[in-house]
């Protein structure tokens, strides 16, 4: 893949984390879109999802938080070498989340499962040198 269309695709990875995470950010819309993905889950087949104390709150919003200002980074500065480290967060990520998906009577992790490893994939293919 040449550099430009990997900058594209760095910084296409961060509008989706900018518009997937901000809803984490803070604890109220976090309040928001829990009662969204409570409902998901229901749709999809599965448990409802457990209430979240303070303290769970708190975790979800500095992840929130992190993810915002590193795909705000990516954003402005679309550099291959975030793209990377990206892809490597990523592949994190998903692990983690199939690591709660079998845990647990979760499907509505699947829709985060499948993007996160697939711009984890495209961030690490091969880049053409200049």
């Amino acid at each position: 893949m040449d550099p430009t269309t990997f900058r594209r695709i760095v910084r296409a990875s961060a509008i989706y984390d900018l518009v997937v995470t901000a809803p984490f950010a803070t604890p109220w819309t976090f309040a928001l879109a829990y009662g969204h993905l409570q409902a998901l889950n229901g749709v999809l087949g599965g448990a409802p999802l457990p209430p979240f104390a303070p303290l769970h709150v708190l975790f979800a919003c500095l992840m929130g938080s992190l993810v915002l200002v590193w795909a705000v980074l990516r954003i402005r500065d679309p550099q291959p070498r975030f793209g990377r480290y990206d892809g490597a967060a990523r592949f994190l990520f998903a692990t983690w989340m199939a690591w709660a998906l079998a845990l647990s009577d979760t499907p509505l992790l699947w829709l985060f499962i499948v993007p996160e490893a697939t711009w984890g994939v495209i961030q690490w293919l091969p880049m053409r040198r200049r």
